[in-house]
């Protein structure tokens, strides 16, 4: 009798784990990783004008005789489509580093960060505070919040939040790679960092909500709407 107890208490809390263990309460996630090597930021092309969404973007890669592979927008803006924090592309500063401290929005909700690649092609994402601005920094993205920071969920986000939009991000994963996710469907902040938490990334970066859309033909997702400040596109 008592082995058929413990046998059938080992049972349930298996389950329970296994459940606590799902990450997002089934909401679907899309996601897709790569190689820092193949990721570019754009913003305007070489004519000055301001690509807007994965379309235009698609039709300019095409024209260098290359392929857009993935692209998703790549942090917050403002009105006139510029950038709302620190951006750098091709190793020249578009936009300064915006220090506020205190101010509304999920931008301004502390810690946030900035995700940046190296010019040697490393990853990198950390919290404004933390960053520090060297030459070697070829592409760089403002936002906020941070999802997790140094393996631990950000302080803020509490797990049956009813604060629910549509959100994506980016996260470095161990190997050095990227893991870029958006959600289908609303899902609140705790749940959307649980994500990446659960697939290993110690430090991730919230990049926007509502507005988000995601190109990916491999898994036949081609949203080619949208209107966007940033992209960040992988390119082969």
């Amino acid at each position: 009798m008592k082995k058929i107890l413990l046998l059938l208490l080992l049972i349930t809390f298996t389950v329970f784990y296994a459940f606590a263990k799902t990450p997002s309460k089934q909401v679907n996630i899309i996601y897709h990783t790569t190689s820092p090597k193949n990721i570019h930021f754009y913003h305007k092309n070489p004519h000055g004008k301001i690509f807007k969404n994965f379309h235009a973007l698609d039709d300019y890669i095409s024209s260098q005789n290359k392929h857009l592979s993935f692209a998703m927008n790549g942090g917050m803006y403002l009105r006139s489509l510029s950038p709302q924090g620190l951006y750098i592309e091709n190793g020249k500063i578009i936009k300064e580093i915006d220090i506020t401290q205190e101010a509304y929005g999920n931008f301004y909700m502390q810690p946030n960060g900035i995700f940046y690649i190296t010019k040697d092609k490393k990853a990198h994402v950390i919290s404004t505070k933390k960053f520090k601005y060297t030459n070697n920094i070829n592409y760089a993205t403002q936002s906020g919040p941070m999802l997790i920071i140094n393996d631990k969920i950000h302080h803020k986000f509490m797990p049956h939040s009813k604060n629910v939009h549509i959100r994506n991000g980016v996260g470095v994963l161990p190997n050095g790679d990227l893991l870029f996710a958006i959600s289908s469907q609303k899902i609140n902040f705790y749940n959307f960092a649980n994500f990446f938490k659960q697939h290993g990334c110690k430090n991730a970066l919230y990049l926007d909500g509502f507005v988000s859309r995601i190109y990916l033909p491999k898994k036949g997702i081609t949203q080619q709407d949208g209107l966007f400040g940033i992209i960040i596109g992988e390119t082969i």
